[in-house]
């Protein structure tokens, strides 16, 4: 392990390590002292496609075990022990002789690829980059046959970055409420490596208390010039208690304005989106609005300050609309007692996402996006 150049590259499975490589046994378990091993409630198998292992310093072919032996981690994290910044992750996972299934999140639920299947003899190299905090970069494997045989990491503070301010339709909601997602939980699979999505957003948040918090000044300690902030509030800021409160057309777009200025001192591009709806239908099927006034104060301030907008409240309306009242349910976190361990009474609730509508309303991000040419984020959307 290199903590100098803050690079690290692990081979996975039973036997020796290709040289170079640290070696990581199934067995292997994190330990504050060595700084990488894995942790969790799951289970962890490995095995060996070689017929015979490679003895201790033996070169020969040693590139072969970094495909032969490979890990099987199940709904357990692999850990590494990292200063606080910016890492691009390189994984290789695959089996010769089996379909492979596996789900990679960052964090506890962070999404930053899409499933990764394999064939049986097909090999798959995956890159991502991630934002880590607390000292410890954190990998949580899962799927229906998961595989990892080599990772690699390394600092990448260059990358660009998307910083997302904004309330619990945002923010990266914890493992244990699973399916529960915010949009800026799924959006970092949509982008290639060459962006890290920085979510700050934070459940029951304003645009007033986020600031009040430090949570702006935290962001803008790691911006950097060309950097992006994208901007959502509204539905707590229709709260009436003081700490949270605003008033559409006077404080709410005051406290807005600090962050487009907040962001253009630091040479970065701010993006304001308009407050995802919640899913509450009139009685013709269309949707009521319950943001009204602070919608329409969100896009004034668009225009004073020429500030692109993602019009996220109008598309989402579409989107449940098409679904209708019952199918929009599928969208939300609606589930019936036992359906989910971690909701075992059941929920019904019309403002949080299941992972499902996380993931749908992080791609009409990305068509905003995309409809307002907002480069070089368009070029580097997967």
């Amino acid at each position: 392990m290199n903590s100098v150049n803050r690079e690290w590259a692990f081979d996975f499975g039973p036997g020796q390590p290709m040289k170079g490589y640290i070696g990581v046994s199934p067995q292997l378990r994190y330990d504050e002292e060595v700084g990488y091993g894995f942790e969790g409630n799951g289970q962890v198998n490995g095995r060996s496609r070689r017929q015979q292992e490679l003895s201790v310093g033996e070169t020969h072919h040693a590139e072969e075990h970094l495909i032969h032996s490979f890990c099987i981690p199940i709904g357990v994290n692999f850990v590494v022990k990292v200063p606080d910044g910016t890492y691009r992750v390189i994984a290789q996972m695959g089996d010769l002789l089996a379909d492979t299934l596996t789900v990679l999140k960052a964090g506890e639920s962070k999404a930053v690829l899409p499933p990764i299947p394999t064939i049986a003899g097909q090999f798959r190299t995956v890159m991502f980059t991630v934002p880590v905090r607390g000292g410890k970069l954190v990998l949580r494997f899962s799927g229906a046959a998961p595989r990892i045989n080599v990772l690699n990491v390394s600092s990448a503070e260059e990358t660009l970055t998307i910083f997302l301010a904004g309330d619990s339709t945002v923010t990266d909601q914890p493992s244990i409420g699973y399916p529960n997602a915010g949009w800026g939980q799924m959006l970092p699979q949509l982008f290639k490596h060459d962006v890290v999505v920085d979510n700050h957003a934070e459940s029951g948040r304003s645009s007033r208390s986020f600031i009040d918090e430090g949570r702006l000044e935290s962001i803008l300690e790691k911006m950097k010039a060309e950097d992006f902030l994208f901007i959502q509030f509204g539905h707590n800021d229709e709260k009436s208690d003081i700490p949270r409160g605003t008033e559409p057309f006077t404080t709410y777009k005051q406290y807005l304005k600090l962050y487009i200025d907040a962001a253009r001192d630091q040479q970065a591009r701010p993006v304001l989106v308009t407050p995802v709806h919640r899913r509450y239908f009139n009685e013709d099927g269309t949707l009521s609005d319950t943001h009204g006034d602070y919608i329409i104060a969100m896009k004034e301030l668009a225009m004073e300050e020429d500030v692109p907008l993602i019009d996220l409240a109008a598309e989402s309306k579409l989107l449940y609309e098409a679904a209708g009242i019952e199918g929009s349910k599928d969208y939300f976190m609606w589930s019936y007692p036992g359906e989910y361990m971690n909701h075992s009474g059941g929920v019904e609730d019309n403002t949080h996402f299941q992972e499902r509508g996380a993931l749908r309303l992080a791609e009409l991000v990305i068509e905003g996006i995309i409809k307002l040419d907002l480069q070089p984020l368009r070029m580097y959307v997967r």
